[in-house]
């Protein structure tokens, strides 16, 4: 049953230290006031994944939440690198981080698998690359019908997947509009579901071929207008780009993130 609450209580419910977290949004959507809660909450030694970890995964690996990364590419898109993952990776500040490294098809793939039930994703993919040279989690199968050289990776079955989204409705019915990227295949990948929306609506005026994720697959929404600043949602507010730009200056240094932390999410909104 879908429970409607705050975000700090879905939060401070579902998700523990040591959890396996999947907050996902692909340039649209990106669940960044839940981020912040999880900062806020201080959990700790998680293992995030996401296709695209840009600036919330650079904040909660800034901010000492994170034991390991598993993604497809990193970066403040547009802009330059996550300085906090690199101080993470090469100097083990503010705690080490283990990566584990995909391509966009493979982790597309393993979301997909996991919302299947299915224990690991198939698929044409990593022909001439190395990285399964430095990921044991990268297979080579073979087709028992064709013969044929298969790449094979793990579903991806996160413990709590986080998305944010335009609306629900009084029933628990979720409305995704605009780019949708694998949120849906991280809600029903997931054990546990905690959705943020901008509203709750009599009605979802869902089209025909909208992305509506059913009650059944949601435990828990919270209504938090703004929940994906500075990303953006589609037909509520545009994407932030001053932000993105002055996160490099923010985040190049361990003095100027900390001062950040403190003053915009442990002490404020950062919104």
């Amino acid at each position: 049953m879908t429970v409607f609450t705050t975000l700090s209580q879905a939060i401070a419910d579902g998700v523990r230290d040591g959890h396996t977290i999947a907050l996902e949004g692909f340039t649209h959507l990106i669940p960044f006031a839940a981020g912040h809660e999880i900062i806020r909450q201080q959990r700790r030694n998680l293992t995030l994944i996401r296709m695209t970890p840009d600036l919330i995964y650079d904040q909660l690996v800034g901010a000492g939440c994170v034991r390991k990364l598993v993604f497809s590419w990193g970066g403040n898109p547009g802009v330059g690198s996550l300085h906090r993952v690199r101080d993470a990776i090469e100097h083990s500040y503010p705690r080490p981080v283990e990566i584990e490294e995909h391509s966009h098809a493979a982790m597309a793939n393993a979301y997909e698998a996991g919302a299947s039930g299915l224990p690991m994703a198939v698929f044409r993919g990593y022909v001439g690359s190395d990285l399964k040279d430095v990921n044991p989690n990268i297979k080579t199968i073979f087709c028992p019908f064709t013969g044929e050289e298969l790449a094979a990776v793990p579903a991806i079955k996160p413990d709590i997947g986080i998305i944010h989204a335009q609306k629900a409705d009084k029933a628990g019915n979720v409305l995704l509009e605009g780019i949708v990227g694998v949120q849906k295949e991280v809600a029903l990948s997931s054990r546990h579901c905690i959705v943020t929306v901008e509203e709750i609506v009599d009605d979802l005026g869902a089209g025909p071929n909208s992305c509506v994720l059913p009650a059944w697959s949601v435990d828990a929404i919270a209504t938090v207008p703004g929940g994906a600043s500075p990303s953006y949602a589609q037909g509520y507010y545009p994407r932030n780009n001053s932000y993105y730009k002055e996160w490099d200056g923010i985040s190049r240094s361990r003095e100027n993130f900390n001062k950040w932390l403190d003053e915009q999410v442990i002490n404020g909104d950062a919104l």
